[in-house]
C-alpha cells in the first residue's frame, strides 16, 4: 500500500498554482509561435507578438501571465490502493494547496472566488474553494491535474442538447461566432460529447488538459471519427477569419480537443469550452516518495520575438485629450496611452448606478469628466512594484452601464478587452465616445506602462476597487470609434472572405 502524506499533497497542489501561474505549457508557446510566423493580419501578429513578449516576461519574472488567475479545476484520480497519512479530508487537502498558492508573498495571485454568488458575492480572499473532481481507479498512486481558469473563456462556454441526427461540426460553428472574442484567442476549443448534460460538461473541461498535437494529427491522419471531428471543426473554425482578439486573421483555435462518453439513444449532450491566451494547467502524479514539484522550462523555449508599434502609432496624452482628438480617431489605429486614467469593473459600475440612482453624488475621487475607464482588476504589486500585472477584462459586462456612464458622467471613452456588444455600440455612437482595446493575455507587459497606482474609491470591493493608473506608452487599438464602426465586425467579415478566396485558388 502506498502511503500518501498530507503535506506532500499539500505542497505539490500549491507548487503547480504558483507554477502555470507564470509558465505556459511549451507545447502552448510553440502553437502560438507557429501561428504568429504565418499569420498575415497586422492586427492579429501585433496581438500574438504582445502574448509571446508578456509569456516570456512573465517566465523570468515569475509573475502572473494574466491578472485573472482564475478558478481553480482539479482532476484527482486515486488509486484503490492508496492510504493516507492526513488529518484533513481530500478537498481540504486541495484546498489548503491553492490558498497558499494564492497567497504566496513573492507572488501573490488575484483573488477572484466569491461565496453566495447569487446574493452578496463576498470575496474569500484566498481563491478557495476549488472545484474539484475525483475518481476512485486501480492502482496505488494520486495522479492530479491542476488548472487556473479565466473568467473571460469560463464565460463563454456553450452546451446544447442535439438531436441524435444534428450535425456537431455545424453548432460549433454556428456557436463559434456567438462567442465573440472575450476568451481571448487565439487558444483551444475544448469539447465533450455524450454521457448527460453535465457530464459533457467536465469531458469538455478535462479535454483541454491535454497537450496541442493537432498538427501531428493533420501530418498522420485520423484514425477514427473523433480525429475526422477535431480536424474538420478546426479548419472550419478558422475560416471563419475571428483571429486573435477578434482582429481578423488566420488563426483563432490552435487545437480542438474532444472527449467522449456512452449516451442515451435518445441524447447527443455536447458542451464547448474554450481555452484562452492564457492557458494554464500542470500534472503531477504523487507516489508516496514525496512532494511531486513542478520542473522549470528552460527560457531557450521561448521564442525570441519583439514588437515595435511603429512611426505611424498616434502617441495619446490622457490628461488633455479632447472630443475634437477622438473624432480623428479611427478603426484599427493604434494609441500609445499616456496620463491619468481610472479602472471600473462590473462592481464598480453596479455602485455607480446605485449612488446616481439614490440621487446622491460620486466620491470626490472618481471624477470622470473628460476622462478614459479601464475595466481592469490588476494583481496586488509585490516588492517594488506599482501594480501587479493589471491586463483588461472582457468590455462586453459593462455593456449595459455604457449609456449610463457616458450621460451622467461625462466619460470621454473606455479601455477593456474585446468587443462591444450593440447596446454599447449605440451608447458610443450617440454620445460620440469611442472604445479601446487592450489585448488580453498580456498582462504584466501592460502593467509595466503602468508608473502610478493609487486605490480612489470603493476599497471594500478588492480588486474591484476603483484605482487612478498613471500610464507611460500603453498601447491599445481603436475598437469602436465615435461612429460606432466596430473593428470587430469589420475585420473578422474581411478575413472570412480572404481565406475563403484563398481556399477557392488553392
Amino acid at each position: 500500500m502506498t502511503v500518501i502524506r498530507q503535506d506532500d499533497l499539500i505542497d505539490s497542489v500549491a507548487d503547480a498554482l504558483q507554477f502555470i501561474s507564470y509558465y505556459h505549457p511549451i507545447d502552448f508557446i510553440q502553437a502560438v509561435h507557429a501561428a504568429y510566423l504565418k499569420e498575415e493580419s497586422q492586427a492579429a501578429k501585433d496581438a500574438m507578438a504582445q502574448i509571446l513578449i508578456n509569456s516570456r516576461m512573465c517566465a523570468e519574472g515569475k509573475r502572473p501571465i494574466c491578472q485573472d488567475t482564475g478558478i481553480v479545476t482539479v482532476f484527482v484520480k486515486v488509486g484503490m490502493d492508496v492510504t493516507w497519512d492526513a488529518e484533513m479530508s481530500l478537498n481540504d487537502m486541495i484546498n489548503e494547496g491553492v490558498r497558499r498558492a494564492y497567497t504566496h508573498p513573492d507572488n501573490v495571485l488575484r483573488a477572484s472566488i466569491l461565496v453566495d454568488p447569487a446574493g452578496a458575492r463576498k470575496n474569500t480572499k484566498d481563491n478557495t474553494p476549488a472545484v474539484i473532481h475525483t475518481e476512485i481507479v486501480a492502482g496505488n498512486t494520486v495522479d492530479i491535474q491542476v488548472a487556473a481558469k479565466g473568467g473571460g473563456s469560463e464565460n463563454k462556454s456553450k452546451m446544447v442538447m442535439l438531436n441524435p441526427s444534428d450535425s456537431i461540426v455545424d453548432w460549433v460553428v454556428k456557436t463559434v461566432p456567438t462567442m465573440g472574442a472575450g476568451w481571448c484567442p487565439p487558444g483551444m476549443l475544448g469539447i465533450g460529447i455524450g454521457g448527460t448534460a453535465e457530464k459533457s460538461a467536465v469531458l469538455a473541461k478535462e479535454a483541454l488538459m491535454e497537450p496541442i498535437d493537432i498538427q501531428a494529427l493533420r501530418e498522420r491522419g485520423p484514425k477514427n471519427r473523433i480525429e475526422e471531428l477535431r480536424l474538420e471543426i478546426m479548419e472550419k473554425v478558422n475560416a471563419l477569419g475571428i483571429g486573435a482578439q477578434g482582429l481578423g486573421g488566420l488563426t483563432t483555435v490552435m487545437d480542438v480537443k474532444i472527449k467522449d462518453y456512452p449516451t442515451h439513444a435518445a441524447s447527443l449532450p455536447v458542451t464547448m469550452i474554450p481555452n484562452c491566451a492564457a492557458t494554464r494547467h500542470a500534472h503531477f502524479v504523487l507516489d508516496g516518495s514525496g512532494p511531486a514539484l513542478q520542473t522549470p522550462p528552460s527560457l531557450d523555449d521561448w521564442p525570441e520575438i519583439t514588437w515595435d508599434v511603429g512611426p505611424t502609432a498616434r502617441r495619446v496624452n490622457l490628461d488633455t485629450v479632447t472630443q475634437a482628438d477622438i473624432e480623428e480617431w479611427r478603426p484599427g489605429e493604434t494609441l500609445l496611452l499616456s496620463g491619468k486614467m481610472l479602472t471600473g469593473r462590473d462592481a464598480a459600475h453596479k455602485k455607480i448606478q446605485e449612488i446616481f440612482d439614490r440621487g446622491e453624488e460620486l466620491p470626490a475621487g472618481v471624477d470622470l469628466k473628460g476622462k478614459f475607464i479601464y475595466y481592469v482588476g490588476p494583481v496586488d504589486a509585490v516588492r517594488d512594484e506599482v501594480v501587479g500585472p493589471a491586463g483588461p477584462t472582457t468590455a462586453t459586462r459593462m455593456d449595459k452601464f455604457t449609456d449610463m456612464m457616458l450621460e451622467k458622467t461625462g466619460l470621454l471613452g473606455m479601455i477593456g478587452k474585446a468587443e462591444r456588444g450593440a447596446v454599447a455600440i449605440d451608447a458610443i455612437k450617440k454620445h460620440r465616445s469611442t472604445y479601446l482595446m487592450a489585448v488580453g493575455g498580456a498582462a504584466y507587459l501592460v502593467s509595466k506602462a503602468i508608473t502610478g497606482s493609487r486605490v480612489v474609491a470603493f476599497p471594500e470591493l478588492g480588486m474591484e476597487a476603483i484605482h487612478e493608473f498613471e500610464v507611460k506608452d500603453m498601447p491599445v487599438s481603436v475598437a469602436v470609434d465615435v461612429n460606432g464602426e466596430s473593428v470587430h465586425q469589420t475585420a473578422p467579415a474581411i478575413w472570412q472572405v480572404k481565406i475563403a478566396d484563398a481556399a477557392k485558388a488553392s
